[in-house]
């Protein structure tokens, strides 16, 4: 037992306090992929992305940074080798890839092993739940797996496959308990079901989070927690940035839960969520469309400017749809932004994630001074609806640190840093490779090129 995990034991046996940013878990997982998106940036085994990545010699379908990583990676690799030589050019689907290599994880003795999440408990497969009812009368579900059925009985090549019973339950399963695997910027390489983190409940304010190192989970406290009881850690299953109704939609038909958190149960202010501008020029307060009158300066909306309001979310939210699962296009998002001045409110929820889309393509685009006026404006609004520590908070600070610095504004630039650091010394931890890599070098080039900078530790 390492020394941070018996540090984590005596937290669970003694009934001591958890400071914040304590790592509480960490595992390896029981069976992931790597997204196919990434299969030709990525190695297939540790998701390192390297410019310099080697083929497998007969199937010529994944690649590895190295020759470690190769044969490490063969132990499961083996099983589906010969197959995907036989698929190619066609790009197996990422789900009947995963279910491929659970089954034969299962197959050959997986269903005895034990992932640990304290010294003497731990969970197996068959603890975690497979919500085979619910899936059955998930129409969208089934004809999902009825698909991955058939790419699978032709993937296998007459090879033996589980019933149709087994593999609903296998499929459960998987859907309910994967965890989509990130890079140290939150960006989803893979998938990965993880037994002993699977133990850990979701809330909509959470007190814990998953960040990955390469394919191993870490969960780590947000807040300090008076013990360590696994029954009261939460971490966020979904993006929070959503209205309640939203989450709850998303949770019923994603994982068939209601939530019941403080945040799910407490009061929301719809109208400022998705609120009007109020066209007083001197007042920033929202409008409820409904009601159509400022609550802070009486002003009253026109029967016209409400229709407009109306076909702008509706607009807004075609292109937000449009964008989900395609390349994002900065042109169609400065269009939409510059339909939504004036009209929707600042923090509308329509606007922010029009507005993050936007500094996302800028980036891409290496459009910087474009991505710092959105950022700026983004990350007022991420406090507005992200609890105090979060990671992508603290990741679009350090983001906004780098991009203030290339506009040679570098005391604003410090200014960002110092809450990055903050932020993500407690959800990531300074010996994280975030750390390491992004937000220590920043610190040391601000400390060259500013003298006597305080504030970092």
């Amino acid at each position: 037992m390492s020394g941070e995990q018996g540090d984590i034991e005596a937290m669970h046996e003694k009934k001591v306090i958890v400071p914040q940013g304590t790592t509480i878990h960490q595992e390896k997982p029981f069976v992931y992929i790597l997204s196919s998106k990434y299969r030709t940036e990525c190695c297939d085994f540790c998701f390192k992305k390297s410019n310099d990545l080697a083929k497998c010699s007969s199937c010529k379908y994944v690649y590895y940074c190295g020759k470690i990583c190769q044969r490490q990676g063969w132990g499961i690799h083996k099983q589906e080798c010969k197959n995907l030589k036989k698929t190619l050019p066609r790009i197996l689907p990422d789900a009947a890839r995963l279910l491929y290599r659970l089954y034969k994880t299962l197959d050959n003795g997986g269903d005895t092993f034990r992932s640990y999440y304290t010294e003497k408990k731990y969970r197996v497969w068959r603890d975690l739940i497979s919500h085979y009812p619910e899936i059955k009368r998930d129409k969208k579900r089934m004809e999902h797996l009825t698909s991955l059925y058939g790419v699978l009985y032709e993937f296998c090549d007459g090879e033996m496959l589980p019933n149709i019973a087994e593999l609903t339950g296998f499929y459960g399963r998987m859907c309910v308990n994967s965890f989509n695997i990130c890079n140290q910027e939150l960006q989803s390489l893979g998938t990965g079901i993880y037994l002993g983190a699977s133990i850990i409940d979701h809330s909509c304010q959470p007190n814990a989070v998953a960040v990955f190192e390469g394919t191993t989970i870490f969960i780590r406290t947000l807040e300090t927690l008076p013990c360590l009881d696994w029954s009261k850690v939460r971490i966020s299953y979904i993006d929070v940035l959503a209205s309640t109704e939203e989450r709850k939609n998303e949770l019923k038909e994603t994982y068939y839960f209601m939530c019941d958190c403080p945040k799910c149960l407490g009061p929301e202010n719809m109208s400022e969520m998705y609120g009007a501008a109020c066209q007083n020029r001197n007042c920033d307060n929202y409008i409820d469309v409904s009601e159509k009158i400022c609550k802070k300066c009486d002003n009253v909306l026109s029967e016209d400017f409400v229709e407009h309001f109306r076909n702008i979310m509706e607009f807004s939210s075609m292109h937000l749809d449009s964008m989900r699962n395609t390349t994002l296009d900065l042109d169609v998002c400065r269009v939409c932004l510059r339909k939504q001045e004036g009209v929707l409110y600042k923090y509308n929820l329509k606007h922010i994630k029009m507005l993050d889309l936007a500094f996302e393509s800028s980036i891409d685009l290496e459009a910087f001074d474009i991505a710092a006026e959105y950022g700026l404006k983004l990350i007022e609004c991420y406090h507005m609806y992200y609890p105090t520590v979060h990671p992508l908070t603290g990741l679009l600070h350090l983001k906004l640190c780098k991009l203030l610095l290339y506009q040679d504004k570098t005391k604003e630039g410090i200014v960002h840093l110092r809450k990055a650091s903050d932020i993500l010394k407690i959800t990531h931890g300074n010996s994280s490779i975030l750390y390491k890599t992004e937000v220590l070098p920043l610190i040391q080039q601000c400390r060259s090129m500013l003298k006597g900078i305080n504030g970092f530790k």
